[in-house]
């Protein structure tokens, strides 16, 4: 018997890595000087609040859908690929930035 987990734990980690994921960002910085520059601070709350919560339902429609045709491992190794390849071409830019 496959045991399933908690759904509260599946929210845990969500919560988490977004959270560590988006702390300190150049969005949340964004965000920060839009508050500070604004006469309505909640507005831009609620702005970038609804736009990360659009992503992200984004995210989840997608991942849906792309599960539908890949295992777990084949995406897994996909987006580890993928975020691989970013790395090494982010370091190469840095490494020559007159290319």
């Amino acid at each position: 018997m496959t045991r399933r987990p908690l759904p509260w734990r599946e929210f845990g980690v969500a919560f988490l890595t977004v959270f560590l994921a988006e702390f300190a960002d150049k969005t949340q910085l964004a965000v920060l000087l839009m508050a500070a520059r604004s006469l309505s601070p909640w507005l831009v709350f609620l702005g970038a609040t609804l736009a990360l919560v659009s992503t992200s339902l984004i995210g989840v429609l997608l991942g849906r859908w792309v599960s539908r045709y890949l295992s777990p491992q084949r995406l897994q190794t996909l987006t580890g690929t993928s975020l691989l390849a970013i790395a090494v071409w982010l370091l190469w830019d840095l490494l020559h930035p007159s290319l």
